[in-house]
């Protein structure tokens, strides 16, 4: 199943330093997600001044329970740095898919 994955960060003073401190994590995470097949495509999400905001995350998971799994480790939660998630079921076409 895939999914896309809206996480908006908080919008308090110390949101980008909650960011920044558990960034390498997330990234490191992802590259793993990634190499198994389970990230298909990412980006932050950037306001008017080009700062990061926000993620968004195309997701291949067996099963929404799957992806519940990886959420609950997901640095960007436990850092409390994704304020506002939202997870939509999609289909990403054949000839876009990597």
């Amino acid at each position: 199943m895939q999914f896309i994955v809206i996480g908006r960060d908080g919008t308090d003073e110390g949101a980008m330093a909650r960011r920044q401190a558990v960034r390498d994590n997330h990234l490191a995470l992802a590259q793993k997600l990634k190499a198994e097949g389970k990230m298909l495509y990412a980006a932050a999400l950037l306001d008017e001044e080009e700062r990061m905001v926000g993620s968004a995350m195309f997701m291949e998971f067996e099963d929404r329970a799957a992806l519940d799994a990886w959420l609950d480790v997901e640095p960007y939660i436990i850092g409390d740095v994704w304020r506002d998630i939202e997870v939509t079921q999609c289909k990403i076409p054949s000839f876009i898919k990597p």
